[in-house]
């Protein structure tokens, strides 16, 4: 499986939470990968890297030829796990040097927050941008205030790489992201915090996908 390639066809995007979770990032991330998610973004904040290795490894294994694997700014946890690529932030290692350590195969994603970060993520050579936020969101407290689906498409028709939405996104908003432009969406609290993770994954990505036949080109 060309996982770059891949990229381009995503919709539904999983980002773990184990703080938020009700049944663990292990079972969110099996629950997803079979409900038809192609992405997972592993995102752990209090555990230490000895502990992140090994859960790492797990899901790894999880989404094997199923599923595209990130790790959240940790490049190091990725590199050990032999992971398919990072996701950092504006405030995380500078892209040129990720790119120099992972190598010219892995995926390397970048959060942007408006039009010229966006492209200045492109030129530095991102294999996909995450916009953030769209909606106020509770998950990320330094997130900012949400720019509206209205903004997503200047970003799309701007880049020739994936948009992927986060921040606030939920099943009653989601519809609006995908019409506004964007490949594939996150909404960490609407699946994580949920009582079938298996379930809601499906439904949003039953979602996106009709949303993207109907909408216009």
């Amino acid at each position: 499986m060309d996982k770059k390639k891949l990229l381009g066809e995503i919709d539904f995007y999983l980002v773990t939470d184990s703080g938020l979770s009700k049944k663990g990032s292990l079972s969110d991330v099996r629950n997803a990968v079979e409900a038809g998610c192609r992405i997972v973004q592993y995102r752990e904040k209090d555990k230490s890297t000895k502990e992140m290795v090994e859960e790492a490894l797990l899901i790894k294994g999880i989404c094997r030829d199923k599923a595209i694997f990130l790790v959240n700014d940790r490049i190091d946890v990725a590199m050990a796990v032999d992971a398919d690529g990072i996701h950092i932030g504006q405030d995380d290692m500078p892209i040129q040097l990720a790119r120099q350590l992972l190598g010219s195969d892995r995926i390397i994603g970048l959060t942007v927050h408006d039009l010229g970060e966006a492209l200045q993520a492109e030129r530095k050579g991102a294999d996909y941008v995450g916009l953030s936020p769209i909606f106020g969101t509770s998950t990320k407290k330094d997130a900012g205030e949400g720019i509206g689906p209205e903004r997503i498409r200047e970003v799309k028709d701007a880049l020739s790489i994936p948009v992927v939405t986060i921040g606030g996104i939920n099943r009653k908003n989601c519809v609006s992201v995908i019409q506004g432009g964007a490949d594939s969406l996150v909404a960490i609290s609407a699946v994580v915090c949920s009582d079938d993770v298996r379930k809601e994954t499906r439904e949003f990505i039953d979602l996106i996908r009709n949303t993207k036949r109907n909408r216009a080109p």
